[in-house]
């Protein structure tokens, strides 16, 4: 663990993102530390135990100081201690209602249980000793004993291990705590605001709960533990639901600490109430950018091919087949099209050769290709269509950016894309449609949107413009960065407030 303890203004935890990750959260994380250089930054990284450490972007100069959270991994600490058999006994109720139905006051007694052996307890006594075993074997009798007790093993460990790792990790000092995230991110955010008063918030970009429901309902496997070669392939039902209860869980514990629950789009804020969100906490901030810097582009010229692109990670749940199926169909009546998939390849390697086997089996070799990731703005010149298949999505920069050099958008129903392509956002005189919406996983749909883009010049122009006045009305940049600069302020203010309380 590396740290920096001076008080930061802001510390933002972030969980397998930035500065690891490029994508969405990741650029929005970095433009909103450059936009707020008046103050300090103290980052928080969340990774997996096996998580790739490269940076993919240079953190500005207002980054103070950094914490790596290993999740899952915590120290071994003391081999026995004085009382861990009632230690044990006391947690095993909290931990029981935090994972099932709970919230931050279950958290916070799991969390002030541990909090006075911080430093001397770890994996020894919580997760390998007899008591442990114990309390995982009455935990199973009373909550899955239906299910395989192997597989409940693993994820008892798992899970366990990454609430162990959250509660019992450094806690940097910072007067603001801010998570993208809910999920583990926005569990330590919820210890931050339990153990300093400091005002928490969150900025859910898509919808953890649901982006988790989606991963558990794909994977082919789940977790693997590294000391062994045992692996759960496929979770029964019930395990999955677990999991899925352990992440609403977490969600609620930082809903219920946030000072602000802020979204992209409005959309969004349904979820959060069912997940147990407060209205009147909730707030719609919309992603903003730099409309000049993409409004520069020079639109490439000459006799050049159609070129359509997927802008996006090589991952599940970005779809890229359907794009794939999507161009197969698109060549038959263009057949000089060109296509780009513009996005890291090494995150869901197995993923990335199968996309690569299927444009081989297809051949689509000379009308697809992987760029890897790239610089964006060398690339928007050439590109006529912009594509996302994805099945999640908060509120997709790529649309935005697209958008103000005036490239239509060809997107799926999900998140923010039907609000930004198409809602008149209770406006009377709202700007022309910026593309098409298609449905989920629909190929064909994908295609017969594109074509009549990359074949009706009338259409294309009208996209063109309404899109880029879409994004030079609802998403500058400009108004994005005022918006947390004044909540900043506000949060400061009632840290202060806190502080002094406190100290009287």
């Amino acid at each position: 663990m590396e740290s920096n303890q001076s008080r930061a203004d802001v510390c933002i935890i972030l969980e397998g993102s930035y500065p690891f990750v490029s994508g969405g959260v990741s650029s929005w994380t970095h433009e909103l530390i450059k936009a707020q250089s008046h103050l300090s930054f103290h980052l928080v990284f969340l990774v997996a135990p096996d998580a790739d450490l490269t940076y993919r972007y240079e953190l500005p100069d207002n980054v103070a100081g950094t914490t790596k959270i290993v999740l899952q991994r915590i120290p071994k600490g003391d081999l026995r201690m004085s009382g861990e058999r009632e230690l044990l006994a006391r947690l095993e109720e909290p931990l029981l209602r935090l994972l099932s139905d709970g919230g931050l006051e279950d958290l916070d007694e799991v969390r002030a249980i541990l909090s006075p052996h911080r430093g001397r307890i770890g994996a020894n006594i919580l997760l390998d000793s007899r008591y442990a075993w114990e309390m995982l074997v009455r935990m199973y009798n009373e909550t899955y004993p239906e299910t395989s007790f192997l597989d409940y093993f693993w994820s008892w460990r798992a899970l366990f291990g990454g609430i162990y790792s959250v509660l019992l990790a450094e806690m940097p000092r910072a007067r603001i705590y801010h998570s993208p995230s809910t999920g583990y991110a926005g569990l330590f955010a919820a210890r931050a605001g339990l153990e300093t008063g400091c005002p928490v918030l969150l900025t859910e970009h898509g919808i953890y709960t649901n982006e988790r429901r989606i991963e558990i309902a794909m994977a082919n496997w789940f977790y693997e533990m590294e000391e062994d070669s045992l692996s759960v392939h496929r979770l029964p039902r019930q395990l999955s639901e677990m999991w899925v209860k352990a992440f609403t869980a977490y969600s609620r514990c930082v809903y219920d600490a946030a000072y602000k629950i802020i979204t992209l789009f409005e959309g969004n804020q349904v979820f959060q109430l069912m997940d147990g969100a407060q209205r009147e906490k909730m707030v719609v901030i919309p992603n903003g950018v730099d409309i000049e810097r993409y409004a520069r582009i020079p639109k490439k010229e000459g006799g050049r091919p159609p070129t359509i692109a997927l802008i996006g990670r090589v991952v599940q749940i970005k779809d890229v087949k359907t794009f794939i199926r999507s161009c197969a169909i698109l060549q038959e009546n263009i057949p000089d099209l060109q296509a780009l998939i513009m996005g890291s390849t090494d995150e869901e390697e197995q993923y990335f050769q199968e996309c690569l086997e299927m444009v081989n089996h297809m051949g689509l070799e000379n009308i697809i290709t992987f760029t890897g990731q790239v610089r964006l703005e060398e690339y928007l010149g050439g590109v006529d269509v912009v594509v996302l298949t994805s099945i999640s999505e908060g509120q997709p920069l790529v649309i935005l950016e697209a958008g103000a050099a005036g490239i239509p958008v060809v997107a799926t129903n999900v998140g923010a894309c039907q609000e930004i392509l198409l809602s008149d956002h209770h406006d009377a005189n709202p700007p022309p449609p910026g593309g098409s919406v298609t449905p989920l996983s629909n190929p064909a749909a994908t295609a017969q949107a594109v074509e009549r883009l990359l074949t009706d010049p009338f259409w294309y122009q009208r996209c063109s413009d309404g899109i880029r006045e879409r994004i030079r009305r609802y998403y500058n940049k400009t108004d994005f960065d005022q918006t947390y600069r004044d909540l900043y302020e506000q949060c400061r203010q009632r840290c202060n407030v806190a502080v002094l309380e406190e100290a009287s």
